[in-house]
């Protein structure tokens, strides 16, 4: 694993400000990967398992890990979250939005607990061929984190076909701005939850901004989302 102290952060906050999403290279080794997606098979590690198309959510399947979480995952969710947690006070700042979030994850954790979202949601994605997922925001409750991570565990060319991440962007009054990206295995993709601060003529505005993953042509594409808030 990359030490995510060291990443350029500088140059991630830009990408945020900017674009909304930062793509990090090779972040996980491919063992590292191999051993995330090993873990879809163990239903102890699971709170609930979703089949995609029972809800309309798309084609597929993605399995929300219980506490206490696997050491690699939690590891990377408090890593990755205090560096995050400097921009994500930033950008309420420029909307003039009454949220601060503390440094550490930890924190924010209880904080979501005590406003009855309990949950973890971490998960597991697994997609087979003509597999897909809606456009969609990960809201669970009032208490949010207004960044997400992906790690992509599957090799584009090799496990699978098709199946890129799609990133949409709706300003006021214009059409939406999408997105089409096909990380390697390996690399994670930060992105916004919900929205993004975009400076106009009368100060900053919101981007409204969802995700989701365009059908799977063949074979079988796994991911690792890391969702900082939890649920209710």
């Amino acid at each position: 694993m990359e030490d995510i102290v060291a990443m350029p952060w500088e140059s991630i906050y830009t990408a945020l400000n900017e674009k909304g999403y930062a793509l990090l290279p090779q972040v996980l080794s491919a063992d590292e990967c191999r051993h995330l997606s090993g873990l879809y098979a163990d239903p102890d590690l699971y709170r609930n398992t979703i089949n995609m198309q029972r809800y309309r959510f798309g084609k597929g399947e993605y399995k929300y890990f219980n506490y206490p979480l696997p050491p690699t995952i939690q590891v990377l969710r408090e890593m990755l979250y205090t560096p995050l947690a400097k921009l994500a006070n930033a950008w309420m700042q420029k909307l003039g939005m009454d949220i601060t979030y503390p440094g550490d994850h930890k924190a924010l954790v209880a904080h979501c607990h005590d406003h009855d979202q309990p949950r973890p949601t971490p998960l597991i994605l697994r997609y087979e061929a003509g597999g897909f997922n809606t456009l969609h925001q990960d809201l669970y409750g009032a208490v949010y984190f207004p960044f997400q991570v992906v790690f992509v565990l599957s090799q584009a060319g090799k496990d699978h076909e098709g199946g890129e991440f799609v990133l949409t962007e709706q300003v006021p009054r214009a059409q939406s701005k999408a997105e089409v990206l096909q990380p390697n295995q390996g690399d994670a993709l930060i992105f916004t939850t919900n929205f993004r601060p975009v400076k106009g003529s009368r100060g900053y505005y919101r981007a409204t901004m969802k995700h989701g993953v365009s059908e799977v042509k063949s074979g079988v594409r796994y991911s690792l989302g890391i969702i900082f808030h939890d649920a209710a």
